[in-house]
């Protein structure tokens, strides 16, 4: 069955280079039509796919040493089987190494001419004898060139980071990145307290604990069986949320009888909780242009027990009209970005994004707040969020929003962060969190107060 699992890890890169589909969308897929899929097959599945994602920089490396031909003239297809095996060699050492040649030239056999397999033969045969031995570049010399290779990022990410941050700290970024994260989920005290919550999962998972930072969070690692299938997701006890996630809530500060609007709501992990901290009472609009997402929302709501939610399906790349919408006491925007601050979870984002995709969706996320602004209610509030710790993303969306828009000001009374939380915030008022400082995704945020 270990090939089932090789091949559809095939599959799946082949279908990321294809650029139609996010990696999260083409594994639901997959699931989906494959409901057998044992725990071992889907766990080396994940081990596969994500591990050559994380590593294929320097996989790539690699076989561009060992390779006559180069990178580019080489069937994408192929390039694909020969980093799945050299992962398997480098990185996998529960799988012989006879077996991740062989499956690899099996797979080169039923996609191509038989000269392609012995190429993929020799060539996985050489690297396994000298792996170890390729020269990568000199980090005095080219310590872009360096870290790109040897850490596997793009080299113009690189470039940026060095600039921002030094080697050092560059090199500690990219070793957290690489690092596979835990599942973190948060509490739905709506139903349990987090106390009983660890109780009734314990023993399927490993390496438990609570969050640092969000009170009701908790992290572990390989649980015994898929999400959905835990007895405590199906009685709506959690929602898997990220601790740098669930702090953007506390932003937020909802309480009970209030109207918020939830603008970018996506499948609903910040809908959750706004309305737990809603207490189940007041006015929650979950707004998304995706009308199959919003589906899953509401369906999520009915998990967790959670009646107050109203969604409404809109482009915010067209005017919000005050005649549509109310006036709000709160205002989320988790906005679309880059994605460069959960690139542990997501690391083909890394292949994807260029580097004038930061510049869109700047644009894009100023222009979202400015569609916002004005409905909010005087003394209301804006949170704006966004999974980047990019500055075009970050402060330069700040700097636009505020000299556009002179009504509001940056909130920095923190009400509802815990007071072990307020050491997340900078003195500008800007909630930042890193993987390699805070072990949790990088996000930004920052709360707007409207004056008047």
């Amino acid at each position: 069955m270990a090939s089932d699992a090789r091949k559809t890890a095939l599959f799946i890169l082949n279908s990321l280079d294809k650029q139609h589909k996010t990696l999260d969308r083409i594994l639901e897929d997959v699931f989906a039509g494959n409901p057998h899929f044992s725990r071992r097959d889907r766990s080396l599945l994940y081990a596969l796919t994500y591990g050559v994602l994380r590593w294929r920089g320097a996989l790539d490396w690699i076989i561009a040493y060992f390779s006559k031909t180069r990178l580019n003239k080489i069937d994408p297809r192929i390039l694909n089987i020969l980093r799945l095996g050299l992962f398997q060699i480098i990185y996998l050492n529960k799988i012989p190494v006879f077996a991740a040649v062989n499956t690899s030239v099996e797979m080169a056999k039923s996609l191509s001419a038989p000269w392609i397999a012995k190429f993929v033969n020799a060539l996985l045969r050489n690297a396994v004898r000298g792996y170890k031995k390729v020269p990568f570049p000199d980090a005095d010399k080219d310590p872009a060139g360096a870290l790109a290779a040897k850490k596997s990022f793009p080299k113009w990410l690189i470039k940026r980071w060095l600039n921002r941050f030094g080697f050092e700290e560059t090199e500690a970024v990219c070793n957290a990145i690489n690092k596979i994260p835990p599942i973190t989920i948060r509490t739905n005290r709506l139903k349990t307290t987090r106390e009983k919550l660890i109780k009734s999962i314990e023993d399927d998972v490993e390496k438990i604990k609570q969050t640092n930072y969000a009170p009701d969070g908790v992290s572990f690692f390989r649980p015994e069986r898929s999400i959905p299938e835990i007895k405590a997701f199906k009685d709506g006890w959690f929602q898997v949320q990220d601790e740098a996630s669930q702090i953007v809530t506390l932003l937020l500060n909802p309480r009970p009888g209030d109207i918020v609007l939830d603008a970018c709501a996506g499948l609903g992990g910040k809908t959750g909780h706004i309305a737990q901290m809603m207490k189940n009472s007041g006015k929650i609009f979950a707004v998304d242009k995706n009308k199959e997402k919003l589906l899953l929302l509401e369906s999520e709501m009915n998990r967790l027990g959670i009646s107050i939610v109203e969604t409404c399906s809109h482009d915010l790349n067209k005017p919000l009209s005050k005649k549509c919408f109310i006036m709000f006491d709160h205002i989320l925007l988790d906005a679309p970005c880059s994605g460069l601050g959960v690139l542990r979870r997501n690391p083909d984002t890394k292949w994807l994004l260029l580097k004038k995709n930061l510049i869109f969706y700047k644009k894009r996320q100023i222009a979202f707040l400015d569609r916002l602004a004005h409905l909010v209610k005087p003394s209301g509030t804006l949170v704006y969020s966004v999974c980047s710790t990019e500055p075009e993303e970050n402060e330069e969306v700040v700097k636009c929003f505020l000299n556009k828009h002179p009504e509001f000001v940056i909130d920095n009374k923190l009400a509802g962060l815990p007071f072990n939380a307020r050491c997340l915030v900078t003195k500008n008022g800007y909630l930042m969190t890193f993987p390699h400082l805070d072990n949790m995704d990088g996000f930004f945020s920052v709360c707007f107060k409207r004056c008047c």
